[in-house]
């Protein structure tokens, strides 16, 4: 089923279309808006006849995945861990959301003006080969990495949950197998269903999550200030804050390289604004706000985030007895909703690396697959005992800085690279396996390894966090403004191509 590297850059019999100027593989098959199909195909061009569906859809696609437990964490780390205050935390929470919602509504418009995934719209910054190396960075870290954390804390809240209602409580191995199957299934069924369940989803898990919120703030002490004494809190208070910000970033932009994939579908025709506004709106909402929530659950007295504490255990722990019952369902519902995209989007990365695989359901076949990976990952986690701030590795904070060192390197390139171009970007060229851009791959490089000195993490700690430890972690920012300036300053060079 799946051969070498080669040419033509499409299935075998799979359509055509002349575009721009140019053929691109089109998606076989009539899919339409159909919810209860497999989409068929894999990372092929859009048609005009199969573009479907609102903006204001992208406002539900982003929102739901992010009303989960893992969003929570995110501010529950800089307040336990590096002993952040609760209102500069809140403060830093709040920016380094909106920077990374910023970026996904940027992002979000290239979908219905290029008809393409994330990870194909990247191949013009880096050639069709030189691609390879983000989209197998993404591939391991949304499908090894992100679908395990979100089905671990699904599985923690599964065994809360049947507990809560006294029914036999599952082993964590079986908890953890049930919600990866009702994860696999959802992406398996592809981009319409999984539209469908983002928006059906939604109203459950805001109610009940703006509901625990409120009863968490009833219990929270605001007036929390620096915490000298917690386990990394040697960076001070403005160390805590920059940290903070960069959890905050490093989470929302986790989303940022699938962004287009999920807005593909839309007409050429749809409004870039509209676009933008409803992409980032959906992240900046619901991460801000439980984010916040996150800090504040972290001064709640009686909460407990040693190694051997169950982090979604502490979630319910402030809360009233319907509460406990409702909450863990939810937190369950929303593991699945965001690994739906993790899942999906692994798929559509892997495909677009140039693996010519010829089965129909390519897509919904990978998707799978990457299921069983994330399985395999969250039982090594679990096993090695790392499901707890300052545990053995650290796992979750260390997962959030080493796949933020890539991502704020590809950011920089891919954005600069649309600068460039003006957005005025031919499809063909993504598809032409002849196509290279070394200085992509050069800028996305010495981004990462601008990083480096700034690093400021339990596996490695650069010289400047090491020297300065109040900077917290600036590698976020420094890597994306170098690897944007290194590409911008390298295409001004007369060899560099048009595209």
């Amino acid at each position: 089923m799946t051969e070498a590297l080669e040419a033509p850059a499409r299935p075998a019999g799979s359509p055509t279309a002349d575009l721009e100027g140019g053929t691109v593989p089109v998606r076989e098959g009539v899919y339409g808006e159909r919810v209860a199909a497999v989409e068929p195909g894999g990372v092929e061009y859009i048609a005009e006849s199969e573009r479907h569906g609102r903006p204001l859809g992208l406002f539900w696609m982003w929102a739901s995945p992010n009303l989960e437990f893992a969003t929570v964490y995110v501010g529950v780390l800089p307040v336990v861990l590096f002993g952040g205050g609760f209102w500069p935390t809140t403060v830093a929470l709040l920016l380094g959301t909106a920077l990374g919602s910023l970026f996904q509504g940027l992002l979000s418009v290239m979908g219905p003006r290029l008809g393409v995934a994330q990870l194909v719209e990247s191949r013009a910054a880096f050639g069709f080969f030189g691609n390879l190396l983000p989209a197998g960075l993404q591939v391991l870290t949304a499908g090894a990495g992100w679908v395990a954390v979100n089905s671990v804390s699904g599985a923690f809240a599964l065994q809360t949950f049947c507990a809560a209602v006294r029914l036999p409580v599952p082993g964590f191995t079986p908890a953890l197998g049930i919600v990866v199957l009702v994860e696999i299934l959802v992406a398996f069924a592809g981009y319409n269903f999984i539209h469908a369940i983002e928006r059906w989803a939604f109203p459950f898990l805001a109610l009940v999550f703006a509901a625990c919120t409120a009863i968490i703030f009833l219990h929270a002490r605001p007036g929390t200030g620096f915490d000298a004494a917690a386990a990394a809190a040697g960076g001070g208070p403005v160390g805590a804050f920059m940290i903070a910000v960069f959890f905050a970033f490093a989470y929302a932009a986790s989303w940022n390289p699938y962004a287009s994939d999920y807005s593909r579908y839309l007409p050429t025709g749809t409004k870039p604004l509209r676009v933008a506004l409803s992409a980032g709106l959906g992240l900046l909402v619901t991460c801000g706000v439980l984010e916040v929530a996150g800090a504040a659950l972290a001064t709640v007295a009686g909460t407990r985030w040693g190694l051997t504490d169950i982090p979604t255990d502490q979630f319910v722990r402030p809360l009233p007895e319907i509460l406990v019952i409702v909450a863990p369902l939810a937190i369950f519902v929303g593991a699945v909703s965001a690994n739906a995209i993790n899942l999906y989007s692994s798929a559509m990365s892997f495909l677009s690396m140039g693996i010519r695989v010829t089965a129909r359901l390519r897509r919904a076949l990978a998707a799978a697959g990457f299921g069983i990976v994330g399985f395999l990952v969250g039982l090594l986690v679990v096993n090695t005992r790392q499901v707890g701030p300052g545990g053995t590795g650290g796992a979750y904070e260390n997962f959030l800085f080493f796949s933020t060192y890539w991502i704020v390197a590809f950011l920089g390139v891919v954005l600069s690279d649309w600068a460039v171009r003006r957005g005025r970007l031919r499809t063909s060229l993504l598809f032409d396996r002849h196509h290279s851009n070394w200085r992509g791959v050069a800028a996305f490089l010495l981004g990462i390894a601008a990083c480096v000195p700034f690093m400021n993490q339990s596996l490695y700690v650069g010289w400047v966090a090491s020297t300065y430890p109040q900077t917290g972690d600036l590698s976020f920012a420094v890597g994306f403004v170098v690897s944007a300036t290194a590409y911008w300053l390298l295409s001004r060079a007369p060899a560099a191509g048009a595209g």
